[in-house]
């Protein structure tokens, strides 16, 4: 299925093997990792293509559970660290398809729990006639063409990887002589400005990529961040994610984005942005004393539609401010689309359940 950006295969639970192990070994073999084309696998060759949904169903008053899975080109390693808001997306067209749960009218809003780091959200698709519509006119930079809306409310995303919104306890920290603000808000993330590490924040996904210079000093910063954030040693995982933030762009004549970004997921230039990592971005923006806060441009107002710009277009987040603590966001929504790509098996060496 696609979800968002992203796209990857989606298993009922109960198909996999419950042995974690197992299960990781079946997913390498599905995907075709580790290897940089995944030739021998349904893997796309890329972090966005190479992820895996697993879906059962919920309980204690939760609709549908969600375990993700980044599985890795490069090593034989599967990470269910983080979140993926992108193939979150997908997760209740699938649940229905696949019959986990049944559809609830023309619109369907199922609670779902994401496994990973206990994050809830409400998620609402369209159901007419009791199936999923993947046509209509929403639209998300970084998709061709048009798709029914899938709209996700994220209920509690603060601290959910590493236990604090800010997980450092400070707003910045120095490593290697480069201020950094170290956010969790659905994604471990790590912002710099773009210009402190000698770049504009407008070049293109290759551009960055190629520069290897570059590459290495943010692996440094991230290599230390990670402890940093009750991540541990994070040489072997996906997260944190890296941001490059500058200000935003104006785009025809207008104000254009609030915020422009480059994110690295980890070690390459990621062609978008994921939805949490946009989620949390937009938050370090609007929290006054952080590093994105030195080159945003924050909407005004408790309810602010906020604009993130990456390679490929823009991504808003609407951040509802606590009324209570105005400095502080109390919830996020966004909009995204799915769409069911195939059905069926995929067959992978019988050596696998022997290894």
């Amino acid at each position: 299925m696609r979800g968002g950006t992203s796209h990857g295969p989606f298993f009922r639970a109960g198909d996999l093997p419950a042995d974690i192990a197992t299960r990781d070994r079946v997913l390498l073999a599905v995907m075709g990792s580790p290897d940089a084309r995944q030739i021998d696998g349904i893997g796309g060759a890329d972090p966005l293509t190479s992820k895996v949904g697993i879906v059962s169903p919920g309980k204690d008053g939760v609709d549908v559970e969600f375990l993700f899975a980044q599985v890795s080109t490069r090593e034989a390693v599967v990470d269910t660290t983080p979140n993926c808001g992108n193939m979150l997306a997908a997760v209740v067209p699938f649940a229905i398809e696949s019959g986990i749960v049944k559809a609830r009218g023309d619109t369907t809003t199922l609670r779902v729990l994401t496994q990973n780091t206990g994050t809830l959200c409400d998620i609402e698709v369209q159901t007419p006639g009791g199936r999923v519509e993947y046509a209509g006119n929403a639209r998300i930079d970084g998709v061709p063409g048009t798709a029914a809306p899938v709209n996700i409310t994220f209920l509690d995303t603060a601290g959910s990887v590493c236990g604090a919104l800010f997980p450092t306890g400070n707003l910045v920290d120095r490593f290697d002589d480069v201020d950094v603000t170290c956010i969790d808000n659905g994604m471990p993330v790590v912002v710099m400005l773009a210009a402190d590490l000698g770049v504009t924040g407008y070049e293109s996904r290759d551009d960055l990529n190629a520069n290897t210079a570059l590459k290495k000093r943010i692996e440094s910063i991230r290599l230390q961040a990670g402890p940093a954030m009750q991540l541990g040693d994070v040489t072997k995982k996906v997260v944190p994610k890296m941001c490059l933030a500058s200000a935003p762009r104006s785009s025809g004549g207008g104000e254009g984005g609030h915020l422009n970004t480059r994110f690295f997921i980890p070690h390459d230039c990621h062609s978008a942005v994921g939805v949490l990592g946009a989620v949390t971005a937009a938050t370090a923006a609007v929290t006054d004393g952080t590093v994105a806060h030195r080159v945003a441009r924050v909407p005004p107002g408790p309810l602010k539609t906020f604009s993130v710009q990456h390679p490929t277009g823009e991504f808003t987040v609407v951040l509802e401010m606590s009324a209570t603590k105005p400095t502080e966001v109390a919830r996020a929504s966004l909009l995204r689309t799915a769409r069911l790509l195939m059905r069926g098996e995929v067959l992978i060496p019988g050596d696998i359940w022997h290894t």
